[in-house]
C-alpha cells in the first residue's frame, strides 16, 4: 500500500499520440487495445497531476487529463467498443452468411464496416483541445513525473523526446511488444527494420524501463539493449489479460448453433500465415464438398499478401466457405467467437498474440504455431501444430468440425485465465509497483 501512495504522489504522463491519429482504423488491433487500456487507467480527471501528452504541429504538448480522455473515450466510441453486438452491422451480416442467408452481393465473401460517422468528432476535439490547450512538457512536466508510452509511436523519431535531455528528472517507460521487425524482417515493410533499430536504439537512450508481455521478448530485448549499452535495462514481465468482455459467459446466439466455423484474428499480413488455411479450405472443400464448416478472416489486408488476396478475390473453390470482415466491433467478435469451433493462429512468428489469450478467456479452443510464445501464454491449452504441417491443420479442423459438442464450451470447464495477471486491476498494480522502483 505504502508503495502504491509514493507512486500516485509522481505526476503521470500518458502518450495519446498513436491513439488520437487511430481515426484510420475501423477496429482496435493489439496494439491499439493494450494502449486503449493504459490509457484509460492512467488518464484520471480526478488528478491534477495526471496529463496526456500528444504530438502537434507544435510538437509534444501536454494535454490536460479531462480533455485527454474525452479524446480517449471518443476514439473508443468510434471503434465501436461500447456497442451491442446487434447493433454492429458487420456482426449481422457475418450472422446472415453464416446461415446461408447473405444476399447475393457478398458472393464477393468481404464485409467492410464504415464507421467514418464518427471521424469527424474527434478530429475537431484534437484540433479545438490538443493544439491550443497543449502546453510543451520541457516547462511543465510535473517534477519526477512518470512518462508512460505503450504504443511505440514515435519511439523512433529522437527528436520527438528531446525535451526530455533537459528534464532527467522525469522517468520514461516505454511498452515494447516485440522484436519481430529486425528478428523476422522478411515478413515486415521494408522501412520497419531500420524503423525498429531506431526505438530500440531511443529506447536505450532516454528509457528508465520497459514493459513487455512475456519472457521471450524480455530475453530478447535484454540482449539487444546490453549491446546497445544498457545492461541492467529494468524490464518487467507482465502478461496482458483479456477484455472482462471475454470472460462473460453469455451463451451461443441461437442463429450461429449447429453451424460450424472457425475464425483467424489478426492483420491480412504475411507473417500470419492466412495463405496455409486459405490452402487447407480449398483441400477441405475438395474432400467435403457442402461439409466443410466456414472459416471467418477478422482484420484489415496488410501488406505484401498478394497471393492471399488473390485466394479471397478470385478463387471459386472456396466459394461461399471463406469470409473476409474489416471492421467488426469488439462486442461483435466477442459474440462470434461464442459459437466458433476454435480460433486458428498459423503465425509464423508472434510477440504475444491476444487473440489467443481472448478465446482462452472466453473457454473457446484455440489451434496455434508451435512457437514458444504460445506455450508460455497458453500453459498447455492451445493445441500446437507446425505453421507448414497443412495436413495436420486440415485434420485437426476437420476433426472439430465434425464435433457434436457445443461450440466452445466443452472446454470451458477446464480453462483458467491464461495469464498470471488475471484481470486488469492486477495487471495495473503489478505495473504501477514496478514502476514506482525506477
Amino acid at each position: 500500500m505504502l508503495a502504491m501512495q509514493v507512486l500516485m504522489a509522481r505526476p503521470i504522463i500518458y502518450d495519446i499520440t498513436r491513439l488520437a491519429a487511430r481515426l484510420v482504423t475501423k477496429t482496435p488491433n493489439g496494439i491499439d487495445r493494450i494502449d486503449s487500456a493504459f490509457a484509460r487507467h492512467f488518464i484520471d480527471p480526478a488528478r491534477t497531476d495526471s496529463s496526456g501528452l500528444m504530438l502537434t504541429v507544435l510538437g509534444p504538448r501536454l494535454i490536460r487529463p479531462d480533455v485527454a480522455k474525452v479524446i480517449v473515450d471518443a476514439v473508443s466510441d468510434h471503434w465501436g467498443e461500447n456497442d451491442r453486438p446487434d447493433q454492429d452491422e458487420a456482426y449481422r451480416q457475418i450472422v446472415d452468411w453464416i446461415n446461408d442467408a447473405a444476399p447475393k452481393s457478398l458472393t464477393a465473401r468481404r464485409i467492410v464496416a464504415d464507421r467514418r460517422r464518427r471521424n469527424g468528432s474527434i478530429l475537431r476535439l484534437i484540433l479545438q483541445h490538443g493544439i491550443p490547450l497543449g502546453r510543451s512538457p520541457r516547462a511543465n512536466a510535473g517534477a519526477n513525473a512518470i512518462y508512460l508510452n505503450s504504443s511505440q509511436l514515435p519511439l523512433w523519431n529522437s527528436s520527438y523526446f528531446g525535451w526530455m535531455k533537459s528534464r532527467r528528472d522525469v522517468r520514461p517507460v516505454f511498452f515494447i511488444h516485440d522484436l519481430l521487425p529486425i528478428e523476422a524482417p522478411e515478413f515486415f515493410p521494408r522501412s520497419e527494420y531500420a524503423r525498429h533499430l531506431a526505438r530500440l536504439k531511443n529506447l536505450a537512450a532516454f528509457g528508465a524501463g520497459a514493459i513487455v508481455t512475456t519472457k521471450t521478448v524480455r530475453d530478447d530485448l535484454a540482449t539487444h539493449l546490453k549491446s546497445l549499452g544498457r545492461p541492467d535495462f529494468p524490464i518487467l514481465v507482465a502478461p496482458v489479460p483479456a477484455d472482462p468482455i471475454f470472460a462473460r459467459r453469455d451463451g451461443v446466439d441461437p442463429a450461429l448453433l449447429d453451424r460450424p466455423y472457425f475464425i483467424i484474428c489478426g492483420t491480412i499480413e504475411p507473417r500470419k500465415n492466412h495463405l496455409l488455411l486459405l490452402q487447407v479450405w480449398r483441400e477441405l472443400v475438395r474432400r467435403d464438398g457442402a461439409a466443410t464448416p466456414k472459416l471467418i478472416i477478422i482484420g484489415n489486408r496488410g501488406w505484401a499478401n498478394e497471393n492471399a488476396f488473390n485466394l479471397l478475390e478470385r478463387c471459386q473453390t472456396v466459394g461461399n466457405h471463406v469470409l473476409e470482415v474489416s471492421g467488426l466491433s469488439t462486442p461483435g467478435f466477442k459474440r462470434l467467437l461464442d459459437g466458433a469451433r476454435a480460433l486458428l493462429m498459423p503465425t509464423f512468428a508472434e510477440g504475444f498474440g491476444l487473440p489467443v489469450v481472448e478465446a482462452l478467456a472466453a473457454g473457446i479452443p484455440v489451434i496455434a504455431s508451435d512457437l514458444e510464445v504460445f506455450k508460455e501464454i497458453g500453459a498447455g491449452r492451445v493445441t500446437a501444430i507446425s505453421p507448414i504441417d497443412g495436413e495436420r491443420w486440415l485434420e485437426t479442423i476437420r476433426t472439430l468440425a465434425r464435433s457434436h459438442a457445443e461450440p466452445g464450451r466443452a472446454v470451458a470447464a477446464t480453462l483458467t485465465p491464461p495469464s498470471p495477471c488475471l484481470d486488469w486491476s492486477a495487471y495495473f498494480a503489478a505495473v504501477e509497483a514496478f514502476l514506482t522502483k525506477l
